[in-house]
């Protein structure tokens, strides 16, 4: 008796039901196994950003009712850079208490992420100085701006390589 007389199916369907099967499993295995990227907008994971989403927004609402924060570009170098804020309240008036954390990256890059806390603070003017770049080129500059319970994240691109290119 030969194989062709219709028992080879059954051998056939269980080998794709179980090759389907595998590709399950080692997809899992694999994407289990992947890296979670740091979000280059809100200094946490795309997984936390994404599932607060909302907060995010309606604290970024809150924050621009009550304040603007402005980037005040200086020449932008790899070595001993300075990078300053100005905070204001929505009458002009320079706000003194607030906090900034400044993440630097570069783009798809993680190894030169370095956050920096503690700015110096002159008539409401937040100035990070001293600022180390190992290359040339572009970096991210994400600063967390807090006054009070209001916070706001403020995204920048600069460009060490030209100190005229920042953009928002």
């Amino acid at each position: 008796m030969s194989m062709s007389s219709g028992r080879v199916w059954p051998y056939i369907l269980g080998g794709a039901i179980t090759l389907v099967f595998g590709f399950c499993i080692a997809t899992i295995v694999v994407t289990s196994k992947a890296d979670i990227q740091p979000s280059d907008s809100y200094m946490t994971y795309y997984q936390d950003a994404d599932a607060n989403a909302n907060k995010l927004i309606k604290a970024t609402l809150a924050f621009d009712k009550k304040y603007t924060i402005e980037y005040i570009p200086k020449k932008l170098t790899s070595k001993d850079a300075t990078v300053s804020f100005s905070v204001k309240d929505k009458h002009g008036k320079s706000i003194e208490n607030a906090q900034i954390i400044l993440a630097i990256s570069r783009p798809e890059v993680e190894k030169f992420n370095k956050t920096i806390k503690n700015p110096k603070e002159v008539n409401g003017t937040y100035v990070f100085s001293g600022l180390e770049f190992a290359k040339a080129g572009v970096w991210n500059l994400i600063a967390k701006v807090s006054v009070g319970k209001d916070y706001k994240f403020y995204n920048i691109k600069a460009d060490t390589r030209n100190a005229n290119f920042y953009e928002f």
